[in-house]
């Protein structure tokens, strides 16, 4: 075979591999695309409740206790381990 043969038959099977791949990742992106479609239609996302208007909700006091607990674990380490 000579050179210039040998280049083509490269050059040809390089863009017949480069093709496949191309068609292949062109393919999955649109089969992907329609299952996520498909998808949201059979299985659609519950709607949120709407949630009721507190005053104080309740996580607002739990953090404060949390805090009030969390400063007196500092406080009582530090008093402990002091250097």
């Amino acid at each position: 075979m000579q050179d210039t043969q040998l280049f083509n038959e490269g050059f040809a099977l390089m863009g017949l591999g480069m093709g496949f791949v191309f068609v292949f990742l062109t393919v999955l992106v649109i089969v992907t695309t329609l299952m996520s479609k498909l998808i949201g239609r059979v299985f659609p996302e519950p709607s949120a409740d709407p949630a009721p208007a507190a005053s104080a909700p309740a996580h607002a006091v739990r953090d404060d206790e949390l805090m009030a607990v969390l400063g007196a674990a500092i406080h009582r380490y530090r008093r402990e381990h002091r250097r």
